[in-house]
């Protein structure tokens, strides 16, 4: 859904990639510092940086997805997008999440089951559209939990001071979209297989 809305403001993220291109930072300068603040996120929501920990934890986190979206609008503003650049972000994502929900246990917020499944949710919707893709398979907007309106929902949760009903709903809307996209792709891949058997029997 806030991928819908992300393309209806591309061309404002457009020239705000054009501004922080002459930083001269790169695109992947950003992503590395994306996943500093997930990992600074992860570091308040275990109290490590003070008593504040949810309030920075979730503002942090905001922060990080913000310059997720910023090394992109940078890669196409130098026209240095690249395979070896989307593969770097997808990884540090999944890092980010990792330390974030790592944070998120260490700090004691909420059941740990709990908490593991969310981020085990969360890395399923990757996954799933990651290896969907690579059999021809377009997920992009498929579901209503992608990754940024996981960040989204945590982070409003959190600064709001309910960072454990944040860590529920991304556990709902996640589990629904890692569903939503198995059922989608199965269904596209038989229509596939079909197609080509039938190829094959014309033939």
């Amino acid at each position: 859904m806030l991928n819908r809305v992300r393309e209806a403001v591309t061309p404002f993220l457009n020239k705000a990639g054009g501004a922080f291109a002459k930083t001269g930072i790169s695109a992947t300068g950003w992503s590395v510092f994306s996943l500093i603040l997930a990992a600074l996120s992860g570091a308040a929501y275990a109290g490590l940086l003070g008593a504040s920990g949810w309030l920075l934890g979730g503002l942090l986190l905001l922060g990080s997805g913000f310059f997720d979206i910023v090394d992109g609008a940078v890669a196409r503003a130098t026209r240095s997008v690249s395979k070896r650049g989307a593969f770097i972000d997808s990884n540090f994502d999944r890092i980010a999440e990792i330390l974030v929900y790592g944070g998120v246990l260490v700090g004691g917020i909420g059941q740990p089951v709990i908490v593991f499944a969310a981020l085990s949710a969360s890395i399923l919707v990757s996954y799933s559209r990651a290896r969907g893709e690579s059999l021809n398979v377009k997920l992009s907007g498929i579901g209503i939990g992608e990754r940024a309106e996981r960040i989204f929902i945590l982070a409003l949760a959190s600064i709001a001071g309910y960072p454990y009903y944040g860590v529920l709903l991304v556990l709902v809307v996640a589990a629904i979209t890692f569903l939503h996209r198995l059922v989608y792709t199965i269904r596209a891949l038989g229509v596939q297989d079909n197609s080509r058997t039938g190829v094959n029997q014309l033939g």
